[in-house]
């Protein structure tokens, strides 16, 4: 059985929803951001670089969240969440999944956490208008493409992975002072799709949140 080490509301939403939708067996072990259970040296022994999600399978840790969940994809080929190796509509989706998660996702991470990058407030303020505004950008580029093609989800006419990622990290912009990923045409249209999910659905519910998601 998989174990997952998530809190709620984090990136470790994207393997909880995608677990969900595979329909198998899973633990899910809270590790607290709020309280610091991610720093724990018991936690730091499983992720040395204490961040959520870290997955457990059959004694092996895999930590980072899109390695996490290509490897449930891969792990469970017949559920077709993930386009099948050697195709170009993989190549496709490596493209977006990892777009997600170094480009967009690491922008909001400094939107987020600014004070790691500087030492003082004003500077803080500066990076996190200055992220806010690439992160926008990127917003832009995401509605682009799904405006470029008439299908349903992100990659076409499949729901997939990338789908539940691309949710995760719009929810993340609901509180920019500015333009949020809901204020996207495109992506508002889409969004609400992936959101009637039963899987998705289901994880909201079970982390305590409330609607808007996004």
């Amino acid at each position: 059985m998989y174990q997952l080490y998530y809190s709620p509301s984090t990136a470790s939403m994207a393997p909880h929803i995608l677990l969900e939708e595979l329909s198998v067996p899973y633990e899910l072990v809270l590790t607290d951001t709020a309280t610091g259970s991610h720093k724990t040296a018991d936690y730091l022994a499983l992720n040395p670089n204490g961040t959520i999600p870290t997955l457990v399978d059959q004694g092996q840790v895999i930590f980072e969240t899109a390695a996490i969940c290509l490897h449930l994809v891969d792990s469970h080929p017949d559920k077709k969440l993930f386009p099948a190796p050697g195709t170009l509509q993989r190549a496709q989706a490596y493209k977006w999944l990892i777009w997600l998660s170094a480009t967009l996702q690491s922008t909001l991470v400094v939107y987020f956490y600014p004070e790691r990058w500087v030492s003082s407030e004003q500077s803080a303020a500066d990076v996190k208008r200055h992220a806010q505004q690439k992160a926008q950008g990127l917003l832009e580029q995401m509605d682009k493409h799904l405006a470029s093609h008439c299908s349903p989800w992100f990659l076409g006419e499949e729901f997939s992975l990338v789908d539940i990622y691309a949710m995760m990290l719009c929810r993340w912009t609901r509180h920019f002072d500015e333009k949020k990923a809901r204020d996207y045409p495109f992506i508002a249209l889409w969004v609400q799709k992936v959101l009637t999910r039963p899987a998705v659905q289901k994880v909201m519910d079970y982390d305590g949140l409330v609607k808007p998601y996004v």
